[in-house]
């Protein structure tokens, strides 16, 4: 038959994102090469893989049964050049992974380095989203899989949990909070308070751990992303709540970070992909080196420092 593994690729995607633009973006393809490959599989295979009207784009019957059997086809050859070392250091090809901003300092340096070593020509690209965009990423097919803490209670999404981390105070090492062994929240009041926005995962964990805390710090400073309220922190701007995992590894002299009780909240770090939807090959290595590799992160920062 007259088509070939891109043309297979090409109808993949966009029978995933349900998108010739969407497709075409993610392949770095032209909307009119896209559809020249799919017009190409479609006379070859005598079917109408697509129903195109201008509102949107569905599976034929035929093109719903020819979808398990193409993505079969794709990841019963790329398993196999896989398993070949030689060709495997040859192997080309993308691999797209979502993760929250403050897990990827503690996870990916090390699991990138191993996957770049292994496969050379093999391009990652890591969208370092929040944790809604992350699960958001993942069920509309843009990502492989994602790091992240939310979606364990999506009926399309699997979770494999990877660990579980409490939130701390962050500060600089020469302020009086830095000295302490451990904290209430009624004890932050008094200090000036950086949080992260309403509508954020992490936010959201905390805003419900306190729920029924009377007292709760007043915050001065508001921002989006954890690694922003970090670097605040760091600047000597105040204090702030955040992941452990999120603060500088070990070796760094800059912040403190305290343990919270009363209450203790935490959150719990994991894997999603799509459920029943086998991972590509490529794909399927990262996410493996990455569960390999849970514990093997740069050691959070201690819960007390010594002044310097």
């Amino acid at each position: 038959m007259n088509f070939d593994l891109a043309d297979l690729r090409a109808f993949l995607a966009v029978a995933d994102l349900g998108s010739f633009r969407a497709a075409s973006e993610v392949l770095f393809l032209s909307q009119s090469a896209l559809s020249r490959r799919v017009d190409k599989l479609e006379e070859a295979l005598g079917v109408e893989l697509f129903i195109r009207t201008t509102r949107k784009i569905e599976l034929t019957a035929v093109g719903r049964a020819f979808m398990s059997k193409a993505r079969n086809v794709l990841n019963d050859l790329e398993e196999a050049m896989l398993g070949i070392r030689d060709v495997a250091e040859r192997l080309s090809g993308e691999v797209t992974f979502a993760c929250v901003p403050s897990a990827v300092g503690y996870f990916l340096p090390s699991v990138v380095a191993e996957f770049h070593r292994r496969y050379p020509l093999i391009r990652l690209r890591v969208m370092d989203e929040s944790s809604a965009d992350v699960l958001l990423a993942v069920t509309r097919g843009n990502a492989d899989f994602g790091l992240t803490y939310i979606g364990t209670q999506e009926a399309d999404i699997e979770f494999k949990a990877l660990m579980e981390e409490a939130f701390v105070v962050a500060c600089q090492v020469d302020h009086p909070l830095a000295s302490r062994k451990r904290l209430n929240w009624s004890e932050l009041g008094q200090y000036d308070y950086i949080t992260l926005a309403q509508g954020s995962g992490n936010r959201f964990l905390i805003d419900q751990a306190l729920a029924q805390v009377p007292s709760k710090p007043r915050w001065f400073c508001e921002v989006h992303h954890v690694p922003a309220l970090v670097s605040l922190v760091q600047a000597g701007l105040g204090i702030g709540v955040v992941p452990r995992m999120a603060l500088p590894p070990e070796g760094h002299k800059a912040l403190a970070a305290i343990p919270l009780t009363e209450p203790r909240v935490t959150r719990t770090l994991g894997l999603i992909s799509r459920r029943g939807r086998a991972l590509p090959p490529a794909a399927k290595l990262l996410y493996d080196l990455l569960v390999a590799s849970k514990g093997a992160g740069p050691k959070a920062t201690s819960a007390r420092r010594r002044k310097t």
